[in-house]
């Protein structure tokens, strides 16, 4: 258990859905969906993966928590799945090009001004 949840990375089997108003189902949503949009992000206070903050604030029917372990896994790729730690997708966002360290898959670079939103470092 990590932030008193869950922690998938002891679970090599688990596979989150991403929640969300989504658009399609690699996690781009009503509100974040160009072709780089597919980052999910998971929140610490209900263990689940969701397309994007505003998603979240409206279907969660709670208040959000940032995630707080930097060493745990709590953002995955919508295209290929691969979940990574903060620490992980951060080095990856701080890239030339930001991308999936698994697939390659494009990641847009904007969701890096939205890093306080989903962690708490």
């Amino acid at each position: 258990m990590v932030n008193g949840v869950r922690d998938g990375s002891q679970d090599k089997g688990w596979n989150p859905a991403i929640r969300g108003r989504l658009v399609d189902g690699q996690g781009r949503c009503v509100h974040w969906h160009s072709p780089l949009d597919v980052v999910a992000n998971r929140f610490a206070c209900c263990d689940e993966y969701y397309a994007c903050y505003r998603c979240h604030d409206e279907l969660a029917g709670h208040d959000r928590i940032a995630w707080r372990d930097m060493d745990s896994l709590a953002v995955m790729c919508g295209v290929c799945r691969h979940q990574m730690t903060p620490r992980e997708y951060g080095r990856a966002m701080e890239s030339g090009t930001p991308c999936c360290p698994c697939c390659g898959a494009r990641f847009n670079p904007g969701c890096a001004l939205h890093h306080d939103i989903y962690f708490s470092d």
